[in-house]
C-alpha cells in the first residue's frame, strides 16, 4: 500500500499514544479513520481533531476483550465506510507482577485485551481486508514479544502471543495469494500513558514519580513511532522495530540465544534495588 488517501482506517485504542498519533498521521494523508477506544472523551478528542485535517473520523465506545462487541463495531464500520483498508490492533494494557503473585483475575484482564483483541480485531475485519483488494493489517507486539521480562509474564505471554499470531497469518495470507499485507509491531519504549495506568503498581508509589521515570526510559515519541509504522505498512514490512532500545531486545536473543535469562537475572536484581533508592515501592 503506497497511498492511504481516501482509504479507510480501523484503530482501537485511539484515544491516545500511538493509536492517536497514527490517526492524526493518516488524517494528514487523507485516510477516512474509525476510531475506537473504551475512554469515549478521549476518542472523541482523537476524531475532532482529525476533522479538522478535513477527513471523515468517527469514535467508537470498543471494549476490544468483548468478542461480540467487536463485531458488531465491524458491522457499524461497515455500513458506516462501506469498506476497510487498514485495521491497526492497538488496544493496550499493562500488569507488573511475579508469576507467583499475580491474580488470575488481573492475567484474564491482560491476555483478554492484549492478545484476544488483537485476534477479535483481526477476525472480525479480515474479510473486509481482503475484498479491498489492497488491505493491510498490523498489529502491536511490543519488544516484550521479543525477550522474557521478569515480572511481566503476563504482558510477555500475550505479545509473544501476537507475535506468534501475527507472523502465521502473513504466511496465510501469501499461501492463499489474498491481497493483504500483515505486519507485526515491535515498540520500545513509547512516551505513552501506558505505565501509570499498568496493573500491579503500588498505591504506596507517587505516580508522578512512575511517569517521570518512565519519561526517562522510554526513548519514542508517539508521533515518531506511527511514522515508522506507516512507512513499515509502504514497504509491506513483516517486522517493524521502533526505537533504539527494540534493536537491542531484537539484536540480544539472536547473540546470545537462551542464555540472555541467566544474565539478565542478576542485572534485574540490581535494577530493582535502584528503583528501590529513587523511592519506588516495588
Amino acid at each position: 500500500m503506497k497511498d492511504f488517501k481516501d482509504k479507510v482506517a480501523v484503530i482501537t485504542g485511539a484515544g491516545s499514544g500511538i493509536g492517536r498519533a497514527l490517526a492524526l498521521n493518516l488524517a494528514e494523508r487523507g485516510t477516512r479513520l474509525a476510531l475506537s477506544d473504551v475512554d469515549t472523551t478521549a476518542v472523541a478528542d482523537t476524531a475532532g481533531r482529525c476533522e479538522k485535517l478535513g477527513v471523515k473520523a468517527l469514535p467508537y465506545n470498543l471494549d476490544v476483550a468483548d468478542r461480540a462487541a467487536v463485531y458488531a463495531h465491524a458491522e457499524d464500520v461497515r455500513a458506516e465506510f462501506g469498506g476497510v483498508n487498514l485495521v491497526f490492533n492497538n488496544a493496550g494494557v499493562a500488569l507488573s507482577a511475579d508469576v507467583i503473585d499475580m491474580t488470575w483475575e488481573d492475567f484474564d484482564w491482560l491476555m483478554n485485551i492484549d492478545f484476544w483483541g488483537v485476534a477479535h480485531g483481526t477476525k472480525a475485519f479480515l474479510p473486509d481486508l481482503i475484498a479491498s483488494g489492497d488491505g493491510h493489517v498490523v498489529n502491536i507486539s511490543s519488544v516484550f514479544g521479543l525477550m522474557g521480562i521478569p515480572s511481566q509474564s503476563a504482558y510477555n505471554a500475550a505479545k509473544f502471543a501476537v507475535r506468534g499470531f501475527t507472523e502465521a497469518l502473513r504466511q496465510e495470507m501469501k499461501i492463499a495469494r489474498y491481497p493483504v499485507g500483515v505486519t507485526c509491531v515491535h515498540p520500545g519504549g513509547i512516551k505513552t500513558n501506558i505505565a501509570v495506568n499498568a496493573r500491579g503498581i503500588k498505591e504506596t508509589n507517587d505516580i508522578e514519580k512512575v511517569r517521570e521515570g518512565f519519561e526517562l526510559i522510554a526513548l519514542t515519541r508517539p508521533s515518531s513511532a506511527a511514522k515508522i509504522i506507516l512507512k513499515g505498512v509502504e514497504k509491506n514490512k513483516a517486522r517493524v522495530l521502533i526505537g533504539p532500545d527494540a534493536r537491542g531486545f531484537d539484536l540480544i536473543p539472536r547473540v546470545v540465544g537462551p542464555r540472555y535469562q541467566d544474565l539478565s537475572a542478576p542485572i534485574a536484581r540490581v535494577g530493582l534495588k535502584a528503583a528501590e533508592r529513587f523511592g519506588f515501592d516495588l
